[in-house]
C-alpha cells in the first residue's frame, strides 16, 4: 500500500512538473462543474412537471426552461471538454518533447544496450497512454465525483432513508473492485513491456528487410513475430478477463439497487408518504450516481496504466546525457592528438583496449591495421568521444578533449565510414545534415563539394538532382554512390580531423578507385585517422600502428613494419603480392 501511494505521489509530481496550462484546465474544471450542477438541477425540474402534470396545467415556461437549461449544458460540456483535452495533448506533447531532447542527448552507451523500438515505444505508447488518462478518463472522473456528491447531497434533503439503502452499495461495489483493480494494474504493467519488445522487433525486421529476405529469413522472422503476437494476445485476454467481469459485477450491483429503490420507492408513492415526481426525480439521481461510478473503475484502471507508463519515461529522463555544450570552445583543431595510456572496456569482465598511447601530428595519416576484433573501431568510438576512456586521457594539444565542449569537438571532425550512413529525405537534406545554416548554402557550394567527391556528375543525371530523394538509408543509390556523398558531405564541413572507417571495403573496384580519389583529395591537410583491412590503401600513410587484442604491438611506416613485425608481413605478403 504504501509503495502505491508513492508510485502515486511521484505520478502527480511528474504530471506537475509539465507545466500544466493552468487557464485552459481552470475553464475546463469549472465548466465541467457548471455542467454537472446544471445537470442537477434537472431532476427537480422533472420532478415539478411529473407532480403539477396534466394537459391543461402543462407549464410551458417550465418545458422551455428544460430545453434551455440542456442546450446550455451541452455547449459548457462542450467547452469543458475540449479544454481539458488540450491540456491533455499540451502534457502529452510536453512529455514527448522531453523524452525526445532526452532520448537524442543521450550517450551512444545507451543504445549498444538498448532496442531503439522499446525507446520508440516509451516516446509513442507510453506517452499515449498518460494522454489517454489526462484528456479522458481524469475529466470524467472529476465530474462524475461532482455530480455525486452533489446528487448524494440532494437525495439526502430528499430522503434520507432511500439514499442509506442505496449507499450500502458503495462498499460492497469498492471491496469487488479493489482486487480486481489491483490484478489489472499487473497485468497493464506486462503489456506495455510487451508492446515495447514487440514494436522493437517489429522495426528491427522492417529496417533490415533486405538482410531478411536475401537470408530467407521469412520463416523465422514469421514465428519471432507471431510468438510477440500470441503474448500481446495473451496480455489482451488477461485484461478482457477483468474487464468481462468488471461489467457484469456493477450491471448486477446497479440493477440491484435500482430495483430496490423502485420497490421501496413504490411502497412509498402507494402509502402517500411520497410523490411519483419525487421518485422519478430519486431514479434520475440514482442514474447520476451510478454512471459516474461506472467509469471509476475505468479510471483507476488506466491511472494504474499511467503510473507503470510514467516509472518508464521517468527511468529514462533520469539517465545521464551527453555533456553537449559544456567545456572549452575550440578554435583551431590543426594540434597534436595523443592518446596516453588508454585503456577502455564496455564492461568489467571484458577489456578492449589495454594502455593505447601513440601521437598524431597536424596533417599526418595514422593508419589502424591488424585483425578483427582487436579495438580499432572503439578507439573511433573514443576520439568521438561516443565513449569515455576507463583509464587514460586523450589529449589535443596540451588539453584533455574530455575538457573540451562536445558540440564543439565534433564539428571538428569529419567522419566517412563503410555503411554510407545516409538519412530518408534528399541528397540536399544529406549533404547539409547537422549543419546550423544549412538552409543558407547555396546550390553552387553545394554542386562544388560533390565535384570534389566525383558526385557530381551522377546527381547530375537525376531528374530531380540535389533534390532526388535517396530512400530509407539511401537504398535508391549505389554504395559508391552513398560513399561519394558522404565524403562531400565531408567537404562541406570542412573538418580538421578525419576518421575513416575502411570507407572503401564494400565498393566494386570500379566505385572504389573513384571513391579512393575523392578521398584522397579530402585528406589533404588534414589529420587522418584510417581503418584498414585493405593495406594497400594505407603503405603511404605516415604512421601505421598495428592492434591485436586491444594492445599496439607495433608502430611505423610500411616498410619498417615489413622488417620486424611479423604479423604485419604475413598480411601484407598475403595481400600485396596479388596486385
Amino acid at each position: 500500500m504504501e509503495k502505491s501511494r508513492n508510485d502515486l505521489k511521484l505520478f502527480i509530481s511528474f504530471i506537475l512538473s509539465t507545466n500544466i496550462p493552468k487557464l485552459p484546465l481552470s475553464i475546463g474544471l469549472v465548466g465541467s462543474v457548471i455542467t454537472t450542477l446544471v445537470g442537477l438541477s434537472i431532476p427537480l425540474l422533472t420532478r415539478e412537471l411529473v407532480d403539477g402534470f396534466s394537459l391543461e396545467s402543462v407549464s410551458i415556461m417550465l418545458i422551455v426552461m428544460i430545453a434551455v437549461i440542456f442546450i446550455l449544458q451541452a455547449v459548457i460540456d462542450g467547452v469543458s471538454t475540449y479544454m481539458l483535452a488540450l491540456v491533455g495533448q499540451k502534457i502529452v506533447a510536453r512529455l514527448r518533447e522531453r523524452m525526445w531532447r532526452k532520448l537524442i542527448h543521450l550517450p551512444v552507451s545507451y543504445f549498444d544496450k538498448t532496442n531503439s523500438g522499446e525507446s520508440v515505444s516509451r516516446v509513442v505508447n507510453d506517452t499515449g497512454i498518460v494522454k489517454d488518462l489526462i484528456s479522458q478518463h481524469f475529466p470524467q472522473f472529476i465530474s462524475g465525483l461532482i455530480s455525486i456528491i452533489g446528487a448524494v447531497a440532494i437525495l439526502l434533503i430528499m430522503d434520507w432513508q432511500m439514499t442509506l439503502m442505496m449507499l450500502i452499495a458503495v462498499p460492497i461495489t469498492i471491496l469487488l473492485m479493489m482486487p480486481l483493480g489491483s490484478k489489472m494494474a499487473k497485468i497493464s504493467r506486462s503489456l506495455q513491456d510487451e508492446t515495447a519488445v514487440f514494436t522493437g522487433n517489429i522495426q528491427q525486421t522492417l529496417s533490415e528487410i533486405r538482410l531478411m529476405k536475401s537470408s530467407t529469413a521469412e520463416p523465422f522472422e514469421e514465428r519471432k513475430g507471431l510468438h510477440g503476437i500470441s503474448k500481446l494476445y495473451s496480455f489482451g485476454l488477461k485484461e478482457s478477463k477483468i474487464f468481462a467481469l468488471i461489467g457484469p459485477l456493477m450491471y448486477l450491483i446497479i440493477m440491484a439497487v435500482v430495483v430496490v429503490i423502485i420497490g421501496y420507492g413504490g411502497i412509498r408513492v402507494a402509502n402517500g408518504s411520497m410523490s411519483t415526481g419525487s421518485l422519478v426525480a430519486f431514479l434520475l439521481y440514482l442514474f447520476q450516481i451510478i454512471m459516474p461510478i461506472t467509469t471509476f473503475a475505468m479510471f483507476f484502471t488506466q491511472l494504474q496504466k499511467a503510473k507503470g507508463a510514467t516509472e518508464r519515461i521517468i527511468d529514462i529522463l533520469d539517465l545521464s546525457e551527453e555533456p553537449g555544450k559544456d567545456g572549452a570552445s575550440l578554435t583551431n583543431a590543426n594540434r597534436i592528438i595523443q592518446f596516453h595510456h588508454v585503456s577502455f572496456s564496455y564492461n568489467p569482465t571484458e577489456q578492449v583496449l589495454r594502455n593505447i598511447t601513440f601521437a598524431a601530428h597536424p596533417g599526418e595519416m595514422i593508419a589502424f591495421a591488424g585483425p578483427s576484433g582487436g579495438g580499432k573501431t572503439t578507439l573511433f568510438g573514443l576520439l568521438e568521444r561516443f565513449y569515455q576512456p576507463t583509464e587514460g586521457e586523450i589529449f589535443i594539444g596540451d588539453t584533455s578533449i574530455e575538457k573540451m565542449s562536445l558540440q564543439t569537438w565534433r564539428s571538428h571532425i569529419g567522419y566517412v565510414s563503410q555503411e554510407s550512413a545516409m538519412m530518408a529525405g534528399t541528397i540536399r537534406e544529406n549533404l547539409t545534415y547537422g549543419l546550423a545554416d544549412a538552409t543558407d548554402i547555396s546550390d553552387d557550394r553545394l554542386w562544388l563539394v560533390t565535384k570534389m567527391a566525383y558526385a557530381d556528375r551522377f546527381i547530375a543525371t537525376f531528374p530531380d538532382q540535389l533534390d532526388t530523394k535517396v530512400g530509407e538509408r539511401g537504398v535508391k543509390l549505389s554504395g559508391g554512390q552513398r560513399q561519394r556523398i558522404n565524403i562531400a558531405r565531408a567537404f562541406l564541413r570542412n573538418p580538421s580531423i578525419l576518421m575513416m572507417d575502411e570507407a572503401t571495403a564494400s565498393l566494386d573496384s570500379q566505385s572504389e578507385k573513384v571513391v579512393q580519389q575523392a578521398l584522397t583529395k579530402l585528406m589533404e591537410g588534414r589529420t587522418t585517422f584510417v581503418i584498414a583491412h585493405r593495406l594497400s590503401t594505407i603503405v603511404d600513410a605516415d604512421k601505421i600502428i598495428f592492434i591485436e587484442n586491444g594492445e599496439i604491438t607495433g608502430v611505423g611506416k610500411h616498410q619498417e613494419l615489413m622488417d620486424r613485425h611479423a604479423l604485419y608481413r604475413e598480411f601484407a605478403q598475403q595481400q600485396l603480392t596479388d596486385r
